[in-house]
């Protein structure tokens, strides 16, 4: 079985890949026809081969938002300290008022949004975006670094790796039909990750021995987690309870599934 070292390794791969074929999309809605005429120009004006290359470009749009998704999660693993960084270069400035062209954002581009200044002069459009995406490209194809660097601190990934190990074993138990046990572990990877996530952001537990109820409101009065994320936090560990304490009412199989798929979610995106 694959290690998360090993599928975060693949999943960068991925990602840079991609963002050759959407960074060569965006120079497309850019330039148009001029952007046609240099890639025709670099295949020697082959037109068959400058034509597979256009039809292989994605559309921009659509490949740009799973790319953005899918870098942010990886970004929150691996350099959560280029986070804000990273979501500024897509988003909107809060509170802004005037756009212009140091406060255009790939949001807007995406939007298709265009400002003109005396109905003709323009002040920023799409173009405006691609220094915002490059700096993005950037920033995911520096994270290959911290997996070659030796300052590299894999315990996160080891603690992963043992909570994924921790979660087969819940879901093996459930086969079986021990669902107890199986919940009773489920409820442990829970608390474990939690805590681990408080540590992360130094977040100061109210209690010596906290319970997944604690811990969840701390992250959530923190602002590490959101407040709709809460409550599903606590329906999680409500199962949990019912598996460990409640020994009048007997859990169900499924109550125990969805314990186990939701925890297994929680420790795949709540960092």
């Amino acid at each position: 079985m694959s290690s998360n070292l090993d599928r975060f390794k693949e999943d960068l791969t991925k990602l840079l890949r991609d963002a050759v074929k959407i960074e060569q999309s965006f120079m497309h809605e850019v330039y148009g026809e001029e952007y046609e005429a240099a890639v025709l120009k670099s295949c020697e004006g082959n037109e068959k081969a400058a034509k597979e290359h256009m039809d292989a470009l994605p559309k921009f749009n659509a490949s740009y938002q799973a790319w953005y998704s899918e870098s942010l999660a990886l970004m929150k693993q691996l350099l959560p300290d280029r986070v804000a960084d990273f979501i500024r270069l897509y988003e909107k400035p809060k509170g802004r008022k005037d756009i212009s062209f140091e406060n255009y954002r790939i949001e807007d581009a995406l939007q298709g949004l265009r400002i003109t200044r005396y109905g003709h002069e323009i002040v920023a459009d799409f173009k405006s975006a691609l220094p915002h995406l490059k700096q993005q490209i950037a920033m995911v194809q520096a994270l290959k670094g911290r997996f070659e660097s030796s300052l590299y601190d894999i315990r996160q990934l080891v603690q992963a790796d043992l909570l994924d190990s921790e979660i087969d074993t819940a879901r093996e138990l459930l086969k079986h039909k021990f669902m107890r046990a199986s919940g009773a572990v489920a409820g442990v990877v829970l608390e474990k990750h939690l805590l681990e996530v408080s540590i992360n952001h130094n977040i100061k537990a109210s209690k010596k021995h906290p319970t997944i109820a604690d811990l969840n409101d701390g992250l959530k009065n923190a602002g590490v987690i959101e407040t709709a994320q809460w409550p599903f936090h606590q329906h999680l560990a409500d199962i949990r309870n019912l598996c460990d304490h409640n020994k009048q009412k007997e859990p169900t199989a499924e109550q125990v599934g969805d314990l186990i798929d939701g925890v297994s979610k929680v420790t795949k995106t709540v960092f």
